[in-house]
């Protein structure tokens, strides 16, 4: 069967009249086709005959931009590059015939930030809008503003195999008026689903964690498979360390072709994944590349794992980190058309009919996690820095949006009412993420630019390997696989960094800590704007791969123009180091202590090597790669350089501060001159002459912390803080409140004179608190404080006992009873207002009664306890009536 042939038959066709006749009356529609339906090849063709200007058709991936392009170009009976073309990072091929060109949504969105006109373009065409890309977004937005402002000609269709199509219809027209919603009904072909979840338990992934019974139970579901069904077996795996491991539980299998498929492969890799193996079955090992878009030839099965791999931006210690996690059902539905795509199919999902329904039914998007550094710069870019007004599916979160804008402003792309710089075009012209952009610009006459391109290509392009320097001469020499695509990204680089401006103020650190992006497995997401607005970077560029010489002959030039100084060439590892730092110098990190594996960020979050890294030993880090898994303390180093102190210093100089620390620490008093990296301490002395306020604002401090009992509460301060307390209570007014929290409020104006003078926590335990106190009281309440509250009383035996004032309410005054004998009531103190609370004690001193009705006591009270006590107590007087009897301290005469 030819390629028109099996094409016609493709559910889409039939609608491909009325989805041009709605783009023709209302210039905006979007399409809804499930996998295979022919959306991707048939409907640009179509339009191609009814659209003046060029149709761009947008794809989230390289691979599957090719892949469409060489697919649409087939129908045709073309090669790639004629009617139909495409453009991605590192790669252009069109001509002036071309009508027809696939290119990345993030090419398209710095093609709409270099002219958002889009001249010579009759139509943009956003596939896979369901995915959710942050590019996609903003390609949609932007999209959607240059129709309403200045191209309403334009038509611009959002094609979706699992898309919200409400929503989509809204945003393309209005709330009151959708865009118009087609759907392209059934598969080009049936797809039988078998569920083969593991015969036992497995445990569930934890980060990058996937537990190796789940792969056996893969590779034994893909040998089953092999058995029960002919054609090619499409397997879908998370990451390319899962690929690898089912590869190795598959060796001899006979007849049959193992390939791999994944984002870090080379174009000329992905490729020939796409091409059928003649006379030979194969089974292609891929990640979420392969899940929409991309027709892998001679697929009858396909066999899905159900996981797929994620970022997940911690934004409190800046830090990424790739998890692995169910599929949605949607995700799940797409890689099962992959089955049906030429003939019906089979799909084996790894998991159970009843946890199919407990899936999500969309994956999140990428705007809820990722980080938001790139995006809000391209927003800046456009005059929109918060996303006000423009038609995004949903608004960014705050936080994120809160952290990427400041990281932008410290990098100086950014004003701080949010609107862009001349420097931040230029980093965005870069075409990088802004991290590795400014550690490019800023780095390059520093390090040569031959070798900053190389460094920020590694990053760029997520090389694998925890030792930077040595993945970064890996492919340098040419014995890695990868290094076609690497080069690629270097040439790229090189040519951005010739044509940048070299006037852009340059600030010394990038602020906050960027959030890592999403895995290379499964998108490109800012890679692809690499390209550049009008692709004149595109593809190697001979003239720079020339010797060694010629090109440092051009860095040199550079370095001159840039008006600084090269200085000594730096070794590989100091030069990597740099760049990292340039990029990330919250990453700088100092080993904890001598030859350990803990290292500290100067971000503050502590970072571990993993178990035998060649760069253990290392005193100080740069690391490019980092995360945290969920539920982990610290974080686990993935890639670094190491460096050394002076190399950490110059790449993280707007980090370092050295300051007096004055400060209550614990326990006492420090006072320290420090330097600090970021939170790495690089020097620690005391002080000889602390600054006596800053000293007593840190006792201060001390107080507040540790509470009031730094001071030392004898007896006579315990009693006069009581007494204040009890005026307080009484009488109001002037006098002052000593709760804790009121004298530590006021703590200068009753401690002032000792804190000034005070150098540690022993010098607070000196004071004469009962002095201290005393100064809150204004001297008309001072000088009436001892007849207010009297720190005793007389009672009529002449004794003068201590009143307790514990209880501000009420006031206690203990005093054997004998000694009150002629009182007829208790005193009263505060000017009269406040009578005493009488305990009244036996001859040995314990309570018999409490009282404030001294003659009530003595009518009704008295008569019980003489009798009880008389008998025990016979040297002591019991008079029937004590209101007339003589108050006696002593005994009675013993009777002869």
């Amino acid at each position: 069967m030819s390629p028109s042939e099996s094409a016609a038959d493709l559910p889409v066709r039939h609608i491909l009249p009325a989805l041009t006749e709605a783009l023709a009356e209302r210039g905006a529609a979007v399409l809804v086709a499930p996998p295979g339906a022919g959306k991707t090849t048939l409907v640009p063709l179509a339009l191609a005959d009814q659209v003046d200007g060029r149709i761009v058709v947008a794809q989230p991936r390289r691979v599957a931009a090719r892949a469409a392009a060489r697919r649409m170009a087939e129908l045709r009976g073309e090669r790639v590059g004629e009617t139909v073309g495409y453009a991605v990072r590192g790669e252009r091929r069109t001509s002036a015939r071309t009508r027809i060109e696939v290119v990345t949504t993030g090419l398209l969105v710095q093609r709409l930030q270099h002219d958002p006109e889009l001249p010579g373009v009759g139509a943009v065409l956003l596939d896979e809008a369901h995915e959710r890309q942050l590019d996609a977004d903003l390609a949609l937005a932007f999209g959607i503003e240059v129709r309403a402002a200045l191209r309403p000609e334009l038509h611009l269709l959002a094609m979706s195999a699992t898309a919200q199509e409400e929503r989509l219809g809204a945003l393309l027209g209005t709330a009151a008026e959708p865009a118009p919603v087609l759907r392209a009904e059934g598969r080009a072909y049936p797809v039988d689903v078998v569920w083969v979840p593991p015969p036992r338990p497995v445990d569930p992934p934890h980060g990058l964690r996937v537990d190796p019974r789940l792969l056996d139970h893969l590779a034994a579901t893909v040998r089953r498979a092999l058995a029960e069904h002919d054609g090619d077996l499409l397997v879908f795996l998370p990451g390319a360390g899962e690929i690898n491991g089912v590869a190795g539980r598959l060796t001899g299998l006979a007849g049959t072709d193992l390939v791999r498929l994944h984002g870090r492969q080379s174009s000329a890799e992905q490729d020939a994944a796409l091409r059928p193996a003649a006379g030979r079955r194969r089974v292609v090992l891929a990640t979420a590349v392969a899940e929409t878009s991309l027709t892998v030839p001679g697929v009858r099965v396909v066999v899905d794992a159900g996981l797929s791999r994620v970022a997940r931006t911690d934004l409190a210690r800046g830090l990424g980190a790739l998890v692995t996690v169910p599929v949605s059902r949607a995700a799940a539905t797409q890689r099962a058309g992959r089955a049906g795509r030429e003939a019906p199919g089979r799909v084996y999902r790894c998991w159970s009919a009843a946890d199919h329904d407990r899936l999500p039914a969309q994956p999140e998007p990428e705007i809820a996690v990722a980080d938001l550094t790139s995006f809000a710069l391209q927003l800046a870019c456009w005059g929109r820095p918060d996303g006000t007004g423009l038609a995004l599916p949903d608004p960014p979160p705050a936080a994120a949006m809160q952290v990427a804008r400041a990281t932008l402003e410290a990098l100086g792309a950014v004003a701080p009412d949010g609107r862009v710089t001349g420097r931040g075009r230029a980093i965005a012209a870069v075409g990088a993420h802004p991290r590795l952009a400014r550690a490019l610009l800023d780095g390059a006459a520093r390090v040569r630019p031959h070798r900053a391109a190389e460094v920020v290509a590694v990053l760029a392009e997520s090389a694998p390997g925890d030792d930077l320097v040595a993945t970064w001469r890996r492919l340098r020499s040419g014995t890695d696989p990868a290094g076609t695509r690497w080069r690629a990204e270097v040439n790229r680089l090189r040519a951005a960094l010739d044509e940048s401006p070299t006037s852009a103020e340059s600030p010394p650190s990038a602020g906050p800590d960027d959030r890592q992006g999403g895995p290379d497995d499964q998108r490109n997401g800012p890679d692809d704007r690499r390209t550049g607005p009008d692709n004149r970077r595109n593809g190697p560029d001979n003239r720079r791969n020339g010797p060694d010489d010629r090109r440092n002959r051009a860095d040199n030039r550079r370095a001159g123009r840039d008006g600084r100084q090269a200085g000594p060439e730096l070794p590989d590892d100091l030069a990597a180091g740099l760049l990292v730092g340039l990029a990330y110098p919250e990453r700088l990190a100092r080993a904890r202590q001598a030859g350990a594996e803990t290292y500290l960020m100067a971000g503050g979050t502590a970072a571990d090597l993993a178990p035998g890294s060649p760069l253990a030993g290392a005193e100080w880090l740069a690391i490019s790669v980092a995360d945290r898994a969920p539920g982990r303390r610290g974080a686990v180093i993935r890639q670094a350089a190491v460096v050394d102190g002076a190399t950490a210093r110059e790449a993280g100089a707007a980090l370092l501060r050295r300051e007096q620390e004055i400060a209550w620490s614990g326990e006492d008093v420090v006072a320290r001159e420090v330097q600090r990296l970021g939170a790495i301490v690089l020097l620690d002395r005391p002080l000889a002459r602390p600054d006596p306020a800053r000293v007593a604002a840190a006792l201060r401090d001390g107080l507040r912390q540790v509470g009031l009992d730094l001071l030392a509460w004898t007896r006579p301060a315990r009693e006069l803080r009581a007494r204040l307390a009890f005026c307080r209570q009484a009488l109001g007014g002037e006098w002052p409140e000593v709760t804790d929290a009121a004298l530590l409020d006021r703590a200068d104006e009753w401690l002032g004179p000792e804190l000034a003078t005070a150098r540690r926590r022993a010098d607070l335990a000196r004071i004469d608190v009962p002095a201290a106190l005393r100064r809150l009281l204004p001297w008309r309440e001072a000088a009436r404080l001892d007849e207010l509250a009297p720190e005793r009383l007389a009672v009529p035996s002449g004794s003068r006992y201590r009143v307790d004032y514990s209880d501000p309410a009420a006031p206690v005054l203990a005093v054997k009873l004998q000694e009150t004998f002629g009182w007829r009531d208790v005193p009263r103190i505060a000017d009269g207002r406040v009578p005493v609370l009488l305990h009244l004690l036996s001859p040995a001193g314990r309570p018999v009664a409490v009282t404030r009705d001294l003659a009530s006591f003595w009518r009704t009270g008295y008569p019980q306890v003489r009798a009880e006590l008389r008998g025990r107590y016979p040297r002591h007087p019991w008079p029937a009536d004590p209101t007339g009897a003589p108050p006696t301290r002593g005994l009675q005469p013993r009777r002869g």
